[in-house]
């Protein structure tokens, strides 16, 4: 008796967004993530800046999955930006984060875009991966939380 799997009969579709399978697979991916992660589950997390009129000045999301705490978009409208919101946003994310028992926090940011801000913001660089279109790079960030910092 061999310890492979038998291959079944299969048809492969290549195929532009597919709303139907990102559904399934996030939810495959999560069951999985929470087994092994001793049931940590993931909850989104968001930040949001409007000013008086209630016109969006700027905003994060991120999720946090037991201990860590991931940004995923962090946007600034262009006339406010270098008016501080965006260390406002990632303060605002980290404090959350932390009420949440996070004790990292990673983000990462086209060589176009920020790589100069996470630094002022405590965070190291941990990686860069080439390859982004216009020979720019994606650079990786990593930071220790902990509640004294918040």
């Amino acid at each position: 008796m061999t310890s492979e799997q038998r291959s079944v009969a299969a048809r492969l579709r290549v195929d532009g967004q597919d709303d139907e399978l990102e559904k399934r697979l996030d939810e495959e991916l999560t069951a999985f993530n929470t087994a092994a992660a001793g049931g940590a589950t993931t909850e989104p997390l968001s930040v949001r800046i409007t000013d008086e009129s209630g016109d969006l000045i700027g905003g994060l999301t991120a999720w946090t999955w037991g201990t860590l705490c991931s940004v995923d978009l962090l946007w600034v409208r262009e006339d406010q930006r270098h008016a501080g919101w965006g260390s406002r946003l990632m303060r605002a994310a980290e404090t959350e984060a932390v009420r949440r028992g996070c004790t990292d926090m990673i983000v990462s940011t086209y060589s176009f875009q920020a790589p100069g801000f996470y630094p002022r913001l405590g965070y190291r660089e941990s990686g860069r991966v080439q390859g982004v279109p216009g020979g720019h790079e994606d650079v990786c960030f990593h930071k220790r939380l902990s509640p004294a910092e918040s």
